[in-house]
């Protein structure tokens, strides 16, 4: 019987788990985790945090005695510190105290941890980060301590910093958000981005951008006064809480001291099999390198990702041969009434590829403007100007337009390595409700081409007045 050990019980963890189980009943499988909150979506805290999601046992993809009842051993509030990679023993430190666990093949699945910007005093009572179950209990419990009204800030404009202004202002804080950059998301460009900002202060939210936080202090009175800096000049405010959402790094401490590489972003080198080139010991998720379609090797943690990269390891891990396909690095969130969506590539993100990148943005309605309720989407398209290549997109438009589906149609295209022209072909679904003979998705691949054939004019025409 082969026993596969996992540490980590988010997504990479619990999905090679329940493959392995899966694809040999008779495998004996455990997970290590640090916490005791097996298979939890951390993506979905700060809907729990709003009260979208009633009850913190709902996050719970599957419960303990679900994982156990699929035949695995969980090892809950168990810190692994070290890898006998030549005995095959994993050292860990649970409510027993010290233990060795032997392992036939060992999968590190530690995932990310949250940056912890310097100046800011973690540990003090109102400031909080956001990445776990245990950052949301404390954050939660916070909350329910202040008045409606308390002015709240969160720093960081990414994804979760994004969900959580949505969520508290929802339930009635004063709340400001602090981006270093010129527009909330970085992850779209400036013109996309710009819309997704001002969603945000239509509905209340103070919006600092091109701001960044310089120290956090006490303020008196249990507040904390945050100062900015900012091209336009410092400034500051104060807070009772404070919520830091300023990105993550992967965790390598146990795979390096097995004696594994790191690569990009500091995460651990694995090849499309997720073997780290250590002989059993294996790694998938936030904290492994990433494939990507069009970049090559990257560091992109998705959840997404994790769930893929879990499966192929437990298949390897019991003799398969299975490899990571890649990522084209396919992200979508909510803000208020708005949905935000990208995929592939942005035009200053192809420096290295071999193609002459034109972005080209397009208005379309979501469906025919004679059905009631159309809305405008805001498409961005990216390609290669030379061979008509697909290379990315953006979407921002109304949470009613499917701009998910509408995102994965491009998505689809990049796994396929698809140019413009093939999107324009695709045999998509219409009807007056939903759609338009020629979806927005092709209208957007349609206005890029044009953009393309009228840029490849200028440059022959400037070509024929210099010869």
């Amino acid at each position: 019987m082969t026993h596969l050990l996992a540490v980590g019980g988010s997504d990479a963890g619990i999905a090679a788990a329940l493959r392995a189980r899966e694809l040999d009943p008779t495998t004996d499988v455990t997970v290590v985790l640090a916490d005791e909150f097996p298979n939890f979506s951390i993506c979905g805290i700060p809907y729990w945090v709003s009260g979208d999601v009633a009850t913190e046992a709902s996050l719970a993809h599957r419960t303990r005695a679900d994982l156990e009842a699929a035949g695995m051993a969980v090892r809950s509030s168990t810190w692994a510190s070290a890898v006998d990679v030549d005995r095959r023993f994993l050292t860990v430190t649970g409510p027993a105290g010290e233990e060795e666990i032997s392992y036939d093949e060992l999968l590190i699945a530690t995932g990310a941890e949250p940056v912890r910007p310097a100046g800011v005093p973690f540990g003090e009572q109102r400031i909080h980060l956001l990445h776990s179950m245990t950052d949301a209990e404390q954050v939660v419990d916070a909350l329910e301590l202040l008045p409606a009204g308390s002015r709240v800030a969160v720093v960081g404009a990414g994804y979760i910093g994004l969900e959580m202004t949505e969520g508290l202002v929802a339930r009635g804080f004063d709340t400001t958000l602090i981006q270093r950059s010129a527009e909330v998301l970085s992850t779209l460009d400036s013109e996309l981005g710009s819309l997704v900002t001002a969603e945000v202060r239509r509905h209340g939210a103070t919006v600092l951008t091109g701001a960044t936080v310089t120290g956090i202090t006490p303020g008196g009175n249990g507040q904390w006064r945050v100062a900015t800096s900012s091209t336009s000049g410092d400034a500051e405010g104060t807070f009772a809480l404070v919520v830091v959402c300023v990105g993550v790094r992967p965790v390598t401490d146990l795979a390096v001291a097995a004696g594994a590489r790191l690569g990009q972003g500091g995460a651990i080198v694995v090849d499309a099999s997720m073997r780290t080139g250590v002989p059993h010991v294996w790694a998938a998720g936030d904290c492994v390198v990433t494939h990507h379609r069009l970049l090559g090797t990257t560091w992109l943690p998705l959840g997404t990702t994790a769930h893929k990269q879990g499966r192929v390891a437990a298949e390897n891990m019991l003799g398969g041969s299975k490899t990571f396909a890649g990522s084209v690095g396919t992200q979508v969130v909510k803000v208020f009434d708005l949905v935000a969506a990208r995929t592939g590539l942005r035009q200053h993100e192809t420096g290295h590829l071999d193609v002459s990148p034109l972005t080209r943005v397009t208005v379309a309605d979501d469906h025919k403007r004679y059905y009631p309720g159309a809305v405008p989407l805001t498409i961005s398209v990216t390609g290669d100007q030379a061979t008509g290549r697909l290379l990315g997109a953006q979407i921002v438009g109304q949470r009613t337009a499917e701009i998910s589906k509408r995102i994965d149609t491009f998505a689809t295209a990049l796994h396929a390595e698809l140019t413009v022209d093939d999107v324009i072909d695709l045999d998509l679904s219409y009807t007056p409700p939903l759609g338009s003979p020629w979806d927005a998705v092709q209208v957007a691949a349609q206005g890029w081409e044009r953009a393309a054939a009228a840029a490849n004019q200028a440059t022959v025409n400037q070509a024929g007045a210099t010869a």
